[in-house]
């Protein structure tokens, strides 16, 4: 989502994977404005969805964590070309840049609203904000900052006891820092905080630690920490979800049958992401890294172009997908008045297709795109001007 700090060198298994996630990320995207109950149920309800369904949502769920924490990754990398001064001033323009572009850019290109009567803060805001709050964090020493952030990711679920309960007003700086927020701040006007604060900055300092194993002269070393991690990680995950006592708000629980029982287990959560949730997401990608370190063949040259131009893929995407289910929505002959009574203007929340016409945009927006950035990458790559750094 972010369009990271450049290191000195592009890292190619870093790029791969972001690339990987990017276009994972417009599945979700795509459900969202053309899935016929995307607006209606929970897909990862074990006790309505289905197996197909449920993977869908799940396999996204990797998408904010890795760009968050390989943000903070690129993060160290460029520190390895700045002082601590520059890096410094770099993270707060960027951070404070990303906080408004969400207001004012993807709040439209999500709603279609230019009265902005819905504003919502989300993944890249919270990114923003950490890169603000790392700012001022990089001047603490690496042992420091981990212990920081692993403080951060494996403790912040203490805070669940706080959280208010169904029903109750739920404080705004408590829907910032750790509980989504909705309200009304106007007559007719809508405001919410998808994505608090924590556990996110936690997050991009540990993807900041990890940058140091990149300066190794030992990619063989670096391989092996990378496997190691990551199974110690995900062997966590399935440690805590089975103990069923911390690290996720919503326990699983036996259902009408074993398969509804597994997807209940599998069933984590995201707002704000838990740390069970972490751990399965951030787990597999370092596993994913060490494998993507010797990855070769054509479909690399491929899934990079999307991982080197995050931000411009972000944005040109989310377009793209509401223009064309404007683009249904008008072909399906509603009448007009059922254009803006969604979230989203041009999509009823009874609006929709089945899964697999889904997988079938989902494939064209990606394909769409592919020249797009792969051009924009290439003019980044060959002009210095400041606002690059921005898209």
């Amino acid at each position: 989502m972010t369009n990271t700090l450049q290191p000195a060198h592009r890292l190619l298994p870093i790029d791969l994977l972001r690339g990987i996630v990017m276009i994972i990320m417009a599945l979700d995207h795509v459900r969202d404005y053309f899935h016929i109950t995307a607006m209606t149920a929970d897909p990862l309800d074990p006790a309505t969805t289905t197996p197909v369904l449920f993977f869908t949502r799940f396999i996204t769920h990797f998408c904010a964590p890795v760009f968050v924490f390989l943000a903070g990754t690129s993060v160290f990398l460029a520190g390895q070309k700045l002082s601590k001064q520059q890096l410094s001033a770099l993270l707060l323009k960027r951070g404070l840049v990303l906080m408004l572009m969400e207001i004012v850019i993807f709040n439209l290109l999500f709603s279609f609203d230019p009265l902005y009567r819905f504003l919502g803060l989300q993944v890249i805001w919270v990114t923003g904000l950490s890169m603000v709050l790392m700012s001022g964090l990089i001047y603490l020493r690496l042992r420091t900052l981990f212990i920081i952030g692993l403080i951060v990711v494996a403790g912040h679920n203490l805070l669940d006891h706080f959280n208010s309960k169904p029903g109750e007003v739920i404080p705004l700086w408590w829907g910032i820092l750790h509980q989504q927020y909705f309200a009304n701040y106007a007559p007719g006007r809508f405001f919410g905080v998808m994505y608090p604060l924590l556990p996110w900055p936690g997050v991009m300092i540990l993807g900041y630690c990890l940058g140091s194993w990149y300066t190794s002269a030992d990619p063989a070393q670096r391989i092996k920490l990378l496997k190691k991690t990551g199974l110690l990680v995900t062997l966590a995950f399935f440690i805590l979800r089975w103990v069923n006592i911390y690290g996720d708000p919503n326990p699983w629980t036996s259902q009408h049958d074993h398969l509804a029982t597994v997807l209940s287990f599998f069933n984590v959560t995201k707002y704000p992401p838990s740390l069970q949730y972490l751990c399965i997401t951030i787990g597999p990608a370092l596993i994913l890294l060490a494998w993507l370190e010797k990855a070769k063949g054509a479909w690399t040259n491929i899934v990079v172009v999307y991982g080197r131009v995050p931000m411009f893929y972000y944005l040109l995407h989310f377009f793209l997908i509401h223009v064309l289910c404007t683009i249904a929505f008008l072909l399906s002959g509603r009448p007009m008045a059922d254009a803006f009574t969604g979230m989203m203007a041009f999509r009823p929340n009874d609006f929709g297709f089945s899964l697999g016409v889904v997988y079938l945009i989902w494939i064209f927006v990606v394909a769409v795109l592919y020249k797009p950035c792969k051009w924009y990458g290439q003019y980044k790559a060959a002009h210095r001007k400041w606002w690059l750094t921005y898209l």
